[in-house]
């Protein structure tokens, strides 16, 4: 008997396939799907990324939503932001079927309601576990009707649209270098960059693992892990490109690396995200969250816009997005969050951004990263614990009391020191890891810091 309190976690459904998810759960999720959504809804639409088994899943699901008596557009392949956008302009309730940069035996379901707006626990997820859980245990959907099935092909439609929030075709001609990692980008960036849907643009591509595969032979669909951008970084360098994008499993996050081959911060493209959004859009609200570099909020301020602040994770950012009518979100694990695409996050938008003011001036990106990357990070440091409140605890007792220290409890433990320097402590939701982000005007400021506590959580 399937539990699916051990798959739908607080944004999504991931979990093994067969044992965890398979298609009569899938089909369970879609009948529950369109029954939280409740009688106004007619109509979905789905999409799938390239795993084996997310055909299948996706003709499952659909057949639940069906027996429960919608209308469901299948638009086959794509990228979590493909779905998001078929979701946005129709203006249905969507699924897609993807495991993002989880290894080729998971699977899961992301969900949104009309116009790509989120579905996490709190917000209808669930209440699709429970009533799936009950169809699983025998309490079958009825509906009075039928619903039907349709096939639509969205990418050009999909690659137009981005096409038009950026303007590509005006700027120096650029060397790309792309690794999709095998997975949903290498079916998306020949439409959106390249020029097998579209006019060509002036980028020259030099794909890497553009075969879609969701083996991933050659490395995770994970650009958050250093390893896994090596290739990237060996092949901007071979080449002599002007930049790497690397892609994850679904393509909804993408990393960049400047022509030396080293890493631009997720927290430098958002300041320079912003500051585009910003000269689009005067005096708008920028959402950032807290473990994103002190950089961006300056930033954002200098360039006449509101900066905001939040916790880590897509559900709070898009809740902020939608509450304060922000023009822009940015994460430092690289989701970019847009008002002109529905307050949902695209990789590819943001990549777009970052090729159009490298292309409109004749500054090397390296140079270009520099003005928005003001001070030294340790980047995401995760240390397994045991007892992660105790250990947090001992931290914040540490610090407590310190002249001019500042502690605050919005996403676990944040601290700032007189001389600027943070971090931040955060318990992960499902493993016995504590993650710790710490920042400083200096390499040694940074250094003393990070040292200190980590001293505390490894004791």
């Amino acid at each position: 008997m399937s539990d699916l309190t051990r798959i739908v976690k607080a944004y999504d459904v991931r979990g093994t396939v067969p044992d965890q998810i398979n298609e009569g759960v899938a089909e369970a999720i879609g009948a529950a799907f369109v029954q939280t959504l409740g009688p106004d809804t007619d109509r979905i639409v789905v999409a799938h990324d390239m795993r084996e088994s997310s055909p299948g899943l996706t003709e499952a699901f659909a057949r639940g939503a069906r027996a429960a008596g919608v209308d469901v557009i299948n638009a086959g392949l794509g990228s979590t932001d493909l779905l998001y956008y078929a979701s946005g302009s129709l203006d249905l309730p969507g699924a897609m079927f993807t495991a993002s940069h989880n290894p080729a035996q998971y699977n899961g379901i992301k969900m949104c309601r009309s116009g790509a707006k989120p579905i996490g626990q709190d917000t209808g997820l669930a209440e699709i576990r429970d009533r799936a859980q009950a169809i699983l245990d025998g309490k079958p959907a009825t509906a009075d009707r039928q619903g039907s099935i349709e096939t639509r092909d969205v990418l050009v439609e999909y690659a137009r649209h981005l096409r038009t929030l950026v303007d590509l075709s005006g700027i120096r001609r650029l060397k790309v270098v792309v690794d999709a990692g095998n997975g949903m980008a290498g079916y998306t960036v020949p439409a959106v960059l390249g020029d097998s849907k579209l006019d060509p643009l002036p980028l020259e591509i030099v794909p890497l693992y553009f075969e879609l595969d969701g083996s991933f032979p050659n490395h995770e669909a994970n650009p958050l892990e250093p390893a896994n951008l090596v290739d990237l970084q060996a092949a901007v360098r071979e080449h002599g490109a002007d930049i790497g994008l690397a892609f994850d499993g679904d393509a909804d996050r993408c990393f960049v690396v400047d022509e030396l081959g080293e890493p631009v911060s997720p927290s430098a493209v958002t300041a320079l995200v912003a500051v585009r959004e910003l000269a689009k859009h005067p005096g708008s609200t920028v959402i950032h969250n807290l473990i994103t570099s002190h950089a961006v909020p300056e930033i954002v301020s200098e360039n006449g816009g509101t900066p905001v602040r939040t916790r880590v994770g897509h559900s709070f950012i898009k809740a902020e997005m939608a509450s304060t009518g922000a023009v822009f979100g940015g994460e430092h694990s690289a989701h970019y969050y847009f008002r002109d695409f529905w307050g949902a996050d695209t990789g590819m938008l943001a990549a777009m951004h970052v090729l159009a003011a490298l292309g409109e001036q004749g500054l090397p990106l390296s140079h270009l990263a520099r003005e928005y990357s003001r001070y030294a990070a340790s980047g995401e440091i995760n240390s397994t614990v045991s007892d992660q409140a105790g250990r947090m605890a001992a931290v914040e007792s540490q610090f407590q009391g310190r002249d001019g220290v500042s502690i605050d409890h919005l996403d676990g433990l944040t601290i700032v020191l007189p001389d600027g320097s943070w971090a931040n402590l955060r318990p992960s939701n499902t493993e016995p890891l504590l993650r710790l982000n710490v920042e400083g005007a200096t390499e040694a400021e940074m250094a003393s810091l990070r040292d200190e506590i980590l001293a505390l959580v490894r004791a």
